[in-house]
């Protein structure tokens, strides 16, 4: 394997590789500094802007400093949302993947008893919202006496959700002797009090990221009629033609009245908002991230924890009554690297909004001309075609992850007294086989599912139809990939 740029840390060779496959290149400014901090054992708050890599910074040197052969948790991380909670725990998941880290997802409006089970089992890293983590404290089915590392992700939301009162209580569980590492956007007084609380002599670190919002994204503003605020639309969406949209609205009625009338124009179009129930709300953003459909109309529930590629345009059909939220909406496009662009409808009784964020991220917003007539008319034909064209469907990301990696299952679980040593203890058994062959082991009361790495999963699944698991042939089959 090449060098890494991520090999000064000395980092594991499972993390470099999963790394390199996620093609992670060069560590960005809050990588760098946080992973630093934290292998130095320090705690650590860090304010950072979106889109800057936050997650990865505190996932790599959380999963460098794992101890695998424990089964109780050793990091708790919380977050505000079930959507970032989604994302976090996908990266911690991939970024992990080669050093066999299980991650458990512990957030609301999904079932409980799939919790419950799950946390019977080996855990490494536990990934939640406040409410549901404390929900699992109380009824006993959540042991943080193994946490080394607590990680309070966009503290400042947290705040903002009331959500304190609920962290004070989990805080009591987990214990005192621990690294700490508390993200946050800003620091007001209550956040502040937090730090005080939570953190011992943290290090304090403040990301001015050289690739900044105002450099990656262009940010207009568009006088419009609040009457006639759907033709401005559509009018924008023909101009600027993106291969990828989300439109933010203000409220769930609002995005419901949108959707349907792109929908009635055949737009690929879906909707994302707090109305809807969490197995649609996560299926809309698996869709939307691979690229199933080409407009995402969304409130604010989709300003966070999205990290979605190669989305060109976001357009604020109502402007945010936040202006710390304008910039999360529109993080959302221009990640990392890549360039992107920002529209925000005004109408004249919202201009108080369009200066509270010009103040606040400390520049002017280009102002959007209205396209004229003859702009739209030379516009449609490629717009039109575009619209009729099938998406190209983009890689799921970490898909090079999986890569030499398949997952099989075997007919028999805990009801048949099956357990992780018994599998492993089989495997390896088995001619070419070791224990860096085998991944992440999930059992079930009937089935257990198990990935064999590096390649050998044909070869396993052909010795296992004539090999014994615990004494006894099992019915072993390939579980095709989703």
């Amino acid at each position: 394997m090449k060098k890494s740029a991520f090999s000064k840390f000395g980092l594991q060779d499972e993390i470099l590789k999963a790394i390199e496959l996620l093609n992670y290149k060069q560590p960005t400014n809050v990588q760098s500094v946080l992973i630093e901090a934290m292998m130095e054992k320090n705690d650590v708050v860090i304010q950072s802007q979106t889109g800057s890599g936050k997650t990865a910074a505190y996932a790599i040197p959380v999963i460098q400093m794992l101890d695998w052969e424990e089964n109780k948790p050793q990091a708790l991380v919380l977050a505000p949302t079930r959507e970032l909670a989604m994302q976090i725990k996908e990266d911690v998941f991939n970024i992990g993947r080669f050093k066999r880290v299980k991650v458990a997802l512990l957030i609301g409006k999904t079932p409980y008893s799939v919790q419950v089970s799950e946390l019977k089992q080996k855990t490494h890293v536990v990934v939640g919202t406040p409410g549901r983590i404390l929900e699992h404290i109380e009824d006993g089915t959540l042991d943080l006496s193994g946490i080394r590392f607590l990680i309070i992700d966009e503290a400042d939301e947290m705040l903002k959700l009331g959500f304190i009162p609920t962290m004070d209580q989990i805080l009591k569980s987990v214990p005192k002797k621990r690294q700490t590492v508390l993200a946050s956007a800003t620091i007001p007084p209550a956040i502040d009090k937090m730090i005080k609380s939570y953190s011992r002599d943290p290090q304090m670190i403040r990301i001015e990221d050289e690739n900044k919002v105002s450099d990656r994204i262009e940010q207009y503003k568009m006088d419009v009629v609040a009457t006639d605020k759907l033709r401005s639309l559509k009018e924008v969406i023909t101009m600027e033609n993106p291969d990828s949209c989300i439109i933010f609205a203000n409220q769930k009625a609002t995005v419901d009245d949108i959707c349907w009338e792109l929908t009635d124009l055949h737009y690929p179009v879906y909707k994302l908002h707090g109305g809807l129930e969490q197995v649609d709300r996560t299926a809309v953003i698996n869709d939307f991230k691979r690229g199933a459909f080409r407009y995402l109309v969304a409130t604010d529930v989709a300003a966070r924890g999205l990290d979605i590629d190669g989305v060109s345009l976001i357009i604020n059909y109502d402007p945010p009554l936040e202006s710390e939220m304008y910039v999360h909406r529109i993080g959302r496009t221009g990640r990392f690297d890549k360039l992107g662009k920002a529209i925000t409808f005004v109408n004249r009784n919202q201009g108080k909004y369009i200066n509270n964020i010009e103040n606040f991220i400390e520049q002017s917003l280009l102002v959007y001309e209205q396209p004229t007539t003859a702009m739209l008319n030379a516009a449609k034909p490629e717009f039109a075609y575009k619209k009729a064209t099938l998406i190209p469907v983009k890689a799921k990301k970490g898909s090079a992850l999986n890569a030499g990696i398949m997952q099989l299952q075997i007919r028999a679980g805990k009801q048949a007294k099956i357990r992780a040593v018994d599998i492993v203890g089989s495997l390896c058994g088995l001619s070419g086989m070791s224990a860096q062959d085998i991944g992440v082991i999930q059992i079930g009361e009937l089935f257990t599912d198990v990935e064999i790495l590096n390649h050998k999963g044909a070869q396993v699944l052909d010795q296992l139809q004539t090999n014994p698991i615990k004494g006894k042939l099992r019915k072993v089959i390939k579980v095709q990939s989703k």
